[in-house]
């Protein structure tokens, strides 16, 4: 496992580099109101627009290309490997430790369908699931976000990654979300051992709602205490 763990974190730092040296990606992050100081902490990065940039930089610091197939970072295809993610912005999931398990695109530019030979694109590409990752236990920012669960005795959840940060730029830093799938009885238990007091802030819109009831089921049905953010209509916690 340690060689997965390796693999992903050099492969962070590799997009944290190239970020760095991408203007469009940057100032994608400025215009959604992220600061520097986020950008770090949160160790957001850019992978290259290339079909195998990351596993060459890789490859070549020595990580076995089985430790990039078992993290997650490669597509074995008839004509050999390709990275996974190209031309996204990158969110690492990390476990309660901090170690980086995963990671999260978003696409920069959703008419961009035709330059990566594709008909459409989706808006994120998440890791699958690898023998350290596992979506229905993973939390993003619960790194960042337990101690002050822990201090404040409370938990407000949010959906998407943007959500997130901005909510802990915004001083809300006892904030979590789930990482590319929907509140899970696992993710529940995970919390309680921080707090038995949740804050759902999910989207104003009707999958938001949906998500919310089942939230809100999921959490009383482990005794937890739960409130409900009334966001204003079609509004998400980023605006």
């Amino acid at each position: 496992k340690e060689a997965v763990y390796h693999a992903l974190n050099l492969a962070s730092k590799f997009y944290e580099a190239v970020l760095l040296k991408s203007p469009h990606a940057t100032s994608y992050l400025k215009e959604r109101g992220i600061t520097e100081e986020t950008i770090k902490r949160f160790r957001i990065g850019f992978a290259p627009d290339l079909w195998r940039a990351t596993s060459d930089f890789l490859i070549k610091k020595g990580v076995p290309e089985s430790a990039l197939e078992r993290a997650g970072l490669i597509i074995r295809s008839p004509k050999g490997i390709y990275d996974r993610f190209r031309g996204r912005v990158m969110f690492p999931i990390t476990d309660s430790s901090g170690r980086i398990i995963a990671f999260s695109g978003r696409i920069l530019d959703e008419q961009k369908g035709e330059t990566l030979g594709v008909t459409a694109l989706a808006k994120y590409v998440n890791s699958p699931e690898t023998e350290i990752f596992h979506k229905s236990r993973a939390l993003f920012g619960l790194y960042q976000a337990r101690e002050a669960i822990r201090r404040l005795d409370g938990a407000v959840i949010v959906e998407g990654q943007v959500d997130l940060i901005l909510s802990h730029q915004a001083g809300v830093v006892n904030t979590i979300a789930s990482s590319g799938t929907a509140l899970t009885a696992e993710h529940i238990a995970l919390i309680k051992r921080f707090t038995k007091n949740v804050i759902l802030a999910f989207d104003a819109d009707d999958a938001g709602i949906a998500a919310a009831q089942k939230g809100i089921m999921l959490a009383l049905s482990q005794d937890m205490s739960v409130r409900v953010v009334g966001l204003p209509h079609k509004m998400d916690p980023a605006d």
